[in-house]
Parts: C-alpha cells; sequence; structure tokens
C-alpha cells in the first residue's frame, strides 16, 4: 500500500488527489478484510499468498511474466497522477466512484475464489495432496481469481479519474494471459484430473467469450 500510495501521490504533486485516497481506501479495506479472513481461516493459504513474486517462481518464463506485471501495474498508478497534476482528463466524480464499485467486486470474486480454494498459491506450482476445484466460481470459468485481477485493474484508470492511463490495464492483462495460459499448460501435466474439467468447463475468463 506504501508503494501504491508514493506512486499516485509523488507524481501528483498533491495530497489533494481525493480519487486516489478513495481507491486507496477500497483497496486497502479489501486486502485488510480479506487477509483477515485467511489469518483466521486458512493461515496455510495466506502463508502461500505472501510468498509471491518474481523471486518466488521456479519458471524463467514465469520470473519474466511476474516482472513486466509488476511494472506496468506500478505505471497504472504513476500515470495517473501526473494526469492529476497537469490537468490531463476530466471525469465526473460519480463515473469515478462508480469504478471504485468495480474495484471492489474485483475484490470481492478473489475473495470467493480463496474461500473456494486453499490451494490458491501466487506462484504456479501442485501442492501433494491438491485436487482439482469444481465448486463456487470454478464452476463458471477456469481462473475467477484472474476474472476478479482483470475487473480491478480494467476499473483502476477510471477510479483514479484518468483517460491517460485507460490504455495501461492492456499490457497487463495480456502479460496476466500469457501467465494464464502457461498455468493450464502445467497444470495439465501436473494436476491429475485438470484436463477434464477442462473440457467440463469451457471457458477460461468470461463466460461465453475466453
Amino acid at each position: 500500500m506504501l508503494v501504491i500510495a508514493l506512486a499516485l501521490f509523488l507524481p501528483a504533486g498533491s495530497l489533494a488527489f481525493w480519487q486516489a485516497w478513495v481507491y486507496l481506501a477500497v483497496f486497502a479495506g479489501s486486502t485488510i478484510l480479506i487477509t483477515g479472513y485467511l489469518f483466521r481461516h486458512d493461515p496455510e493459504l495466506l502463508a502461500r499468498r505472501v510468498r509471491g513474486g518474481p523471486a518466488a517462481e521456479t519458471q524463467k518464463s514465469q520470473q519474466i511474466i511476474q516482472s513486466l506485471a509488476s511494472l506496468f501495474f506500478i505505471a497504472m498508478f504513476i500515470v495517473p497522477g501526473l494526469d492529476y497534476r497537469f490537468n490531463w482528463s476530466d471525469i465526473p466524480p460519480a463515473a469515478s466512484l462508480i469504478a471504485d464499485g468495480f474495484v471492489a467486486l474485483g475484490f470481492y470474486i478473489v475473495f470467493l475464489v480463496f474461500r473456494g480454494n486453499t490451494y490458491t498459491s501466487a506462484t504456479i506450482e501442485v501442492a501433494e495432496e491438491q485436487k482439482v476445484i469444481i465448486t463456487g466460481p470454478y464452476r463458471i470459468v477456469r481462473h475467477p481469481m484472474y476474472a476478479g485481477a482483470f475487473l480491478l485493474v480494467m476499473a483502476t484508470p477510471l477510479a483514479l479519474g484518468s483517460w491517460a492511463a485507460a490504455p495501461l490495464p492492456v499490457p497487463l492483462v495480456l502479460v496476466i494471459i500469457l501467465r494464464l495460459l502457461d498455468e493450464e499448460k502445467y497444470l495439465s501435466q501436473n494436476l491429475k484430473g485438470y484436463r477434464e474439467y477442462c473440457l467440463n468447463v469451457p471457458y477460461r475468463i468470461i463466460p461465453r467469450v475466453w
């Protein structure tokens, strides 16, 4: 949260960037609630989640993908800060607040994934006792956590009042898709029953689309 706050307020050159404060409140509030739930109900999953990042990946391709994702993620906050400083965009406050609602919805989808799948590691791996999850959001799409993440990042520029940042989620989404395809290949080879699951649930992210 400190890194995101610095990426927003330093380029903005002002603490009066109200869209950033609202976004941070939604982001931090959602993160704290999810972390609190995991701390109480699934501490092992929480431990696996905090071991994420490029250095935690065992595959070189995933290290590169995670590094690129981190760069694009930070850029998604720097540009809105610059936008605020130089007044490039004029987005109605109501539109930003509605986008904050979609950010919260993205976090809620991620929470449903954590609640239903204790094997949701931050790295691509298969635990010794892991099994294919077919309940909850996994009945609809194969990668519901990425679906929630996509919604979150796509709503972020509007939530921060920046048209200039609107294209930035696109490269981040493309990088995540590369990770998703690599993950599916790994799971098909290493997780029993995953290929059959893919046949039963044909959509990866968006029902009836892809």
